[in-house]
């Protein structure tokens, strides 16, 4: 259980700080541009840590291709969350988008990695996948299928589950790229990818002096929020089984809903904190029993 500590603090805070700029990233003008902004920073701050660290030792081949790998999926992942924050409610869905990556990761790394789940773990992650569906207002959007307004419900809750899809892509690949590289030089490796995948998107929108002239302070906050986050949870994936902690970051899903509710002033608040706390019981079960 000591072993568990520093890892589940570590996981604990990477969802917190997740959620805070993925509030800022919904409150921003200009979605692609906001986060193009905020991993540009750490990009450029952290690229010579990448150089110094391939030039020292090189890598085999077969681990380039994990590397190019990372940066594809980021890059289509940074312009999926882009698309999907235009879309919907935070507390609607960064609880699809989370949930998605709490159910594949933990599978994943029991099927492919040798991990292990004990029963409250298997518990914590159905408390975890119950609270997910009924946050997400799938319900409502089923009920609605027939309408016009059914089809536009649809589109932010199909955009949430691909971005949780090359969440658990991206984590699976990390989780074997950090046989090769360091969490930091990893780091801007993602950072690299997600700040190709927005480029674009950037160019075209002409927003960037606009997006920076109103939201400066959250840029930068963001900018050490975001890349941040994820590195906390590389940190502690070096510690302790992705099974485990691949579901515990989900605890940003739980943050992500209050800030809605509170500050971003989204409906359903009863219902969205009511889940919270069933989701919350799945996470204590699965980090401290699972």
């Amino acid at each position: 259980m000591n072993s568990m500590i520093l890892p589940l603090i570590l996981v604990l805070a990477s969802g917190m700080a997740h959620a805070v700029w993925s509030m800022f990233t919904k409150r921003s003008l200009n979605k692609s541009v906001f986060l193009w902004s905020i991993m540009m920073i750490p990009t450029v701050l952290l690229l010579p840590v990448l150089v110094m660290e391939l030039s020292r030792e090189p890598l085999p081949m077969p681990a380039y291709m994990l590397l190019i790998v990372s940066m594809g999926l980021q890059a289509l992942y940074s312009w999926l969350l882009s698309r999907t924050y235009e879309l919907g409610d935070l507390s609607q869905i960064y609880p699809i988008m989370r949930g998605t990556s709490t159910l594949l990761v933990p599978l994943i790394g029991v099927a492919f990695l040798g991990e292990k789940l004990s029963v409250y773990g298997w518990m914590g992650i159905a408390c975890m996948i119950v609270g997910f569906t009924i946050l997400s207002g799938v319900g409502n959007w089923r009920h609605a299928s027939g309408s016009g307004a059914g089809v536009q419900g649809a589109k932010p809750i199909l955009m949430a589950l691909c971005v949780g899809l090359c969440t658990t892509s991206y984590v699976f690949v990390d989780k074997l790229n950090l046989q090769h590289i360091s969490p930091l030089a990893l780091l801007e490796v993602t950072n690299i990818g997600f700040v190709a995948g927005l480029t674009p998107a950037l160019l075209a929108s002409g927003g960037l002096r606009r997006e920076w002239k109103l939201n400066r302070s959250t840029i930068m906050l963001g900018a050490l929020l975001n890349p941040g986050s994820y590195l906390l949870f590389l940190f502690a994936l070096e510690q302790a089984p992705m099974a485990r902690l691949g579901p515990l970051r989900e605890v940003g899903t739980v943050f992500a809903a209050f800030l809605g509710i509170w500050l971003l002033k989204e409906q359903q608040g009863m219902k969205r904190i009511l889940c919270s706390i069933v989701i919350f019981g799945g996470i204590l079960l699965i980090g401290m029993w699972g």
